[in-house]
Formats: structure tokens, sequence, C-alpha cells
């Protein structure tokens, strides 16, 4: 991976480190399955100027369904019940080694033993991380997330065969899908008034504006600028050397819960945060010997996609 490119993905791991907080902000005043249709439905007026992606609907509605709703749904219900913001970012990253075993096993991409060893080390870390915080959250919330993180894994591999000639129209277009799925929802389980009520009273609630700044952070931030990049990297290297660097969004949630909230890490977490780093710096490595060029025109190469 070119330094541009891993600069750009330690770039959206900053974004979704904060975005946690963004979150937990924005849960303390909307219902949470109203506030994941409610964070893509305030994109849909940006698509009156922007032009549908040149991709099959199958993979703009499958990322859109995984990454979109199922991945925010799981997410933000964990938030909800129960789930600690700090642990929550750690979860949500078990999608690196989801999408690396997925992209293995279903898009047959191969996997250098550099990049193996990358994987288990920010999995080791990861790991520490969880086992040290693990008593501060029940299990259910956990299992939640753990399914929020599989959806996003999904989600990768839809996006990655998408192959999107301008991935930030993409990451647009995908807003189309979970606002209706997400408010039906909404109003299934948490009543059908209680989201509109809480959209209502926003002026009025001491929580209200602060959580309108945490709704445009998660819409405009963390989705178009930090998906947008992500699903860019998505088209340009295999899911394998991506996703390892979606490990370093906890690391970078515990740095700002210190700094912007006053929660000092534990030596342990500090420690499990820098092997998390070098396995991902690790997984993020080109091989040293790279298969020479596909002729244009040959059996196997790069082309433009029909669409």
């Amino acid at each position: 991976m070119h330094a541009r490119d891993r600069s750009l993905a330690l770039f959206v791991a900053v974004l979704w480190g904060a975005n946690f907080i963004a979150l937990d902000v924005g849960l303390g005043h909307f219902p949470p399955l109203f506030f994941a249709g409610l964070r893509f439905a305030v994109l849909l007026p940006l698509l009156l100027f922007v032009p549908r992606p040149r991709v099959p609907w199958t993979w703009l509605v499958g990322y859109g369904l995984f990454f979109g709703a199922l991945q925010f749904a799981f997410l933000f219900v964990a938030m909800r019940i129960g789930m600690p913001t700090g642990l929550a970012s750690l979860v949500q990253q078990a999608s690196a080694p989801f999408t690396v075993a997925l992209a293995a096993l279903l898009l047959r991409e191969r996997i250098s033993p550099l990049q193996v060893v990358g994987i288990l080390t920010a999995v080791a870390g990861m790991v520490l991380i969880g086992w040290h915080r693990a008593q501060n959250a029940a299990l259910l919330p956990v299992l939640v997330t753990v399914c929020g993180a599989l959806s996003w894994a999904v989600g990768n591999l839809c996006a990655r065969k998408a192959n999107a000639p301008n991935p930030l129209h993409l990451t647009l277009w995908i807003a189309v899908v979970p606002p209706l799925p997400m408010f039906a929802l909404s109003a299934l389980f948490e009543g059908p008034t209680a989201g509109w009520e809480a959209l209502a009273s926003v002026a009025e609630s001491p929580t209200g504006w602060s959580a309108l700044g945490g709704l445009a952070y998660t819409s405009l931030l963390a989705t178009i600028v930090g998906s947008g990049l992500w699903t860019t990297l998505l088209g340009r290297y295999p899911a394998s050397r991506v996703a390892p660097f979606s490990l370093l969004v906890p690391v970078v949630g515990f740095t700002l819960a210190w700094l912007v909230l006053g929660e000092r890490p534990h030596p342990v977490e500090l420690a499990a945060g820098a092997v998390v780093v070098t396995g991902v710096f690790l997984g993020s490595l080109q091989r040293s010997r790279r298969p020479a060029p596909v002729p244009a025109g040959a059996p196997g190469a790069p082309g433009p996609v029909p669409r």
C-alpha cells in the first residue's frame, strides 16, 4: 500500500474513532433505530445533485443494507442497552478479521504470510483490550455489537465487488437503502412516534442541540468523508490489506476519550494499543514480490466494468 493511501486509511481511523463519541451524544437524545435511519435520511437531498453510480443495483443495495442499515442498527441498539462507548469501538473492529476471512473464502483473495502475522498481531492486541474491559459489559450487548461487525464485513465485500468509478457517489447513494427499513423497525420496536417526537423536541431539550451536532458529524464526516475514502481504498487494494486499518479505530477512540472526556486509559490498554498499531502496519505491507502485470486484453486483465 502506498504511503499516501496508508495516510488516508489512518485519517479514516481517526474520523471513525471520534465518531463513537458523536454516536454516544446522539443516542442520548434519539432512539437507536430511528437514529440509524436519520443518519442516512439527512443525506437524501444531496442525491438530487449526484448521479447514480454506474454499479449494479445488487451491490449498491447490498452495501447499503449491510454497511448502512444492519451495521449501525446493531451498533446503536448495543450502545443503548449498555455497551460502553470505548468497548463498542473495539468490538466493532472485529469486522477486520471477518472481512479478511470472507474475502479469502468468497472472493478467493490471497493473503501473504506477513499479512497473516499482522492480522493475528492486531487481533491479539484487540483481544487483550477486550479482556481488560470485559468486566464493564454484559454478554448481550457484546454479541449484538459483533453482529454489527459482521454486517460491516459483508458490506466491505459488496463495496469491493461494486468497484464504483466514483466511490463518493456510491457512498452517498447507499443512503436510499437504510431510512425506510430503519424507520419501520423504529415504529415497530420503539413506538410509532418516539423518534419523531425526539426530533421535534430538539430545540427544547437540553440534549437536543448536542445530538444534532453528533448527527452532523456521523452523517457528514464519518459517512461521506470517512466511508467515501474507505470505499476508494477498497477499490484500489484487496480487502485483506485495507481492513486491518479499522483495528486502529478503538485506539483512536480510547485516546480521544482521554483527551476530550478526561478518561485515563489503563496501561494495559496503552500497551495493547501499541500491539494493534504494529499489527495493522504489518498487515498493510505489500509483498516483496509482486506479480507481473497482465497484458491488456488477456484473461484476468483489468478493464472497464459494464454497468
